[in-house]
């Protein structure tokens, strides 16, 4: 399944031909630049290409919970869903784009629009939100943009380099972004 956005932007489930870029991305790095914004306090190891595909294939390609961000059939990032607690459709997302070239050019907020488009239309979700942390302010902006609020804000739960941040939780009900999109307010 894909999306196609515009002539340049497409997301859609990962195959097999977008392991390699991904894991170069993602994985080949010990301190990529990417992981001081998305959960640093959490450890991050470099693998081999021969771990990264032992380990992890089989719940990349073709699934429908993590989708690749392509530009111009470029890998530039990923977005993904998990199950808090799938009894009640209480599901968390979130998005990655791992090539800095593609930071604070808007293509996040393109990207994370369309993908909670997909969740809303997919599944019978009556919330989708994401959880972060303060140190993050990009992604705090992601959400407000797209008409999400703000649910949580632990304080001081978040150790990293010394400084405590806040863990926060952003979400939209699935009327206030039905609502959002018909008045045209989710639309750049």
């Amino acid at each position: 399944m894909s999306i196609k956005i515009n002539n340049e932007l497409e997301m859609r489930s990962l195959n097999e031909t977008d392991l390699k870029p991904l894991w170069v991305l993602a994985y080949k790095e010990s301190n990529p630049e990417w992981k001081k914004w998305d959960a640093p306090y959490y450890d991050h190891a470099a693998v081999t290409y021969d771990a990264f595909l032992k380990e992890m294939k089989s719940s990349l390609v073709q699934q429908d919970n993590r989708w690749g961000l392509f530009v111009n059939g470029e890998l530039i990032g990923t977005v993904s869903y998990y199950w808090e607690h799938k009894p009640s459709n209480w599901l968390e997302t979130g998005i990655v784009i791992y090539n800095p070239d593609y930071w604070n050019g808007g293509y996040g907020t393109i990207y994370f629009k369309a993908w909670v488009d997909h969740l809303f239309n997919t599944l019978p979700l009556v919330r989708v939100g994401f959880a972060t942390w303060s140190g993050n302010e990009r992604m705090m902006r992601l959400g407000e943009k797209l008409g999400m609020r703000l649910e949580g804000r632990l304080r001081k739960c978040r150790l990293y380099n010394g400084i405590y941040y806040d863990s926060i939780r952003m979400g939209i009900l699935r009327e206030e972004w039905e609502r959002l999109s018909d008045e045209c307010k989710l639309y750049f």
